[in-house]
């Protein structure tokens, strides 16, 4: 008798278990369903869904990306990505925040350029701009990025160091050309030493990496943003899809990682893990930065509540990037939101990588 009562009581337990797990998983079908749609319509060609809350864990790809550990080009996720590779050199104490980019760029001087810090490069109070005036050029002859690093050195600021914000991918640039200078490696090869191999981020790449150009999902250019080579049909040579922008591995846009693996990036510091940061330089990356007028920047991360979607709290940190990625954790549900697609972000008014993050949202109260 004791033997069936057991036996029932461990069915029953386990019936609980699937049942529980079955609803925590339709928790994010709305989610998905967005995403299948998108897909179905052929608004998006391909797209990938990660989220975590807790223990709980919900991965699907969609439309041509036929696998869950797909690997998309994250746009500007990888600028948080670099900067934390580049923050591992501040836990050997390589440099402090407050150091003048000029101490490690002698040639980076005059015009107020000397009062430029590497927390200002960091936060994008700079002055330098978001891409170079010359950019297309750069690009056109397939520039490396010392090549890009020598015309920031020498590009006007536009505006004295802390006084304005300015997004600036040359601002990226600019730290992760300190870091190479320290390390004696490239940033590519930085960030597979320092990030991607202690988080475990097997399907991630600093441009191309160990993997070849077909393993990458392609972006749909139709609505690129115009630095990419969108709209310009003499560009592909040179714009997302190409051989040389997707080899180049740009600090400020050119990492390819899975869905999953930007969840694992980011639960470094949602759980504060202390598997690739020290703990304490894992919450500074996290630290708002910036005046209260400004907005609000963590050492590469967006941070508050527009750094989530509509109910995330203030504690929330991520980024999004314009080939149409989208990833965000807020530590007061402790949920993780990544949503990568290849729709770039000004392919659609509304777009579904924002309508299905709602969801994701909407989901956790």
């Amino acid at each position: 008798m004791q033997r069936r009562t057991f036996l029932q009581a461990a069915a029953t337990s386990a019936l609980a278990a699937r049942l529980s797990a079955a609803a925590q998983s339709n928790r994010w079908e709305a989610a998905a369903e967005i995403l299948m749609q998108a897909c179905e319509t052929k608004q998006i060609a391909s797209a990938a869904l990660y989220v975590r809350r807790g223990d709980e864990e919900f991965s699907r790809p969609f439309g041509q990306a036929k696998r869950a550990d797909a690997m998309f080009l994250l746009g500007s996720i990888s600028k948080p990505i670099n900067i934390a590779a580049v923050m591992t050199l501040y836990d050997k104490k390589e440099f402090a925040l407050d150091d003048r980019v000029q101490k490690f760029l002698p040639k980076f001087m005059g015009e107020g350029r000397e009062n430029v810090t590497i927390k200002h490069l960091m936060t994008h109070v700079s002055g330098l701009p978001d891409q170079l005036p010359e950019n297309h050029d750069l690009r056109r002859k397939h520039a490396t990025l010392e090549d890009f690093a020598d015309h920031t050195l020498r590009t006007p600021l536009g505006f004295a160091a802390g006084t304005k914000y300015q997004y600036s991918s040359m601002g990226i640039l600019l730290a992760t050309r300190i870091a190479e200078l320290i390390s004696g490696i490239s940033i590519a090869r930085l960030v597979e030493q320092s990030i991607f191999e202690p988080l475990k981020m097997k399907h991630s790449a600093q441009g191309l990496g160990k993997f070849q150009l077909a393993d990458m999902i392609p972006c749909q250019m139709e609505g690129a943003a115009p630095e990419s080579g969108g709209g310009d049909p003499s560009a592909k040579d040179w714009n997302w899809n190409s051989p040389y922008w997707r080899k180049l591995g740009a600090p400020w846009g050119g990492t390819h990682c899975s869905a999953a693996d930007v969840g694992r990036f980011l639960a470094e510091f949602l759980d504060a893990r202390g598997a690739a940061l020290k703990k304490e330089t894992a919450r500074l990356m996290l630290t708002n930065h910036n005046p209260a007028s400004f907005t609000p920047r963590g050492l590469g991360f967006h941070l508050g509540k527009e750094a989530g979607s509509p109910g995330c709290s203030e504690k929330t940190f991520g980024h999004t990037g314009s080939t149409g990625t989208l990833a965000w954790a807020d530590p007061q549900t402790k949920t993780i939101c990544v949503i990568l697609t290849s729709l770039p972000r000004r392919g659609a008014a509304r777009h579904p990588r924002e309508l299905a993050a709602e969801k994701v949202a909407a989901a956790m109260r």
